[in-house]
């Protein structure tokens, strides 16, 4: 079992920055694979980033990549997102989400292919 906690969301100005926290516990490992999902209104759940728990063989989905980094805090044992140049668009219920399963190759981006949710939180980008 992993039970994963999120931190809080907000309300963010387009164009702010927010970072998210999702602490792990319970029978975590190193080949467990770690994922940001976010679903907005009347949306599907989409694929926002990935991680190893180890930290590596980082992935993001193209629409993102190059305003949101995913990393791996050892210490704290959490997995943060954070949110740059944040647009109205990226309004949602962000997940985090693990994958305890075999195999582990791959990057997983579907949400069927993870075993554990964190409590999701909202994320509201407006002015």
């Amino acid at each position: 079992q992993v039970q994963l906690v999120q931190s809080a969301g907000g309300l963010v100005q387009p164009g702010g920055s927010l970072r998210l926290s999702c602490a792990a516990s319970g029978r975590t490992f190193p080949s467990m694979r770690m994922a940001w999902f976010r679903q907005a209104p009347g949306k599907e759940r989409e694929f926002v980033a990935g991680i190893w728990w180890s930290g590596g063989s980082i992935y993001y989905a193209d629409s993102m990549k190059d305003r949101f980094t995913i990393s791996r805090d050892n210490a704290k044992n959490t997995v943060s997102l954070q949110m740059n140049s944040l647009k109205p668009e990226d309004t949602a219920v962000y997940y985090c989400a693990a994958r305890t399963r075999m195999p582990y190759i791959g990057i997983y981006s579907v949400p069927s292919e993870y075993d554990y949710w964190g409590q999701g939180t909202q994320v509201t980008v407006s002015s």
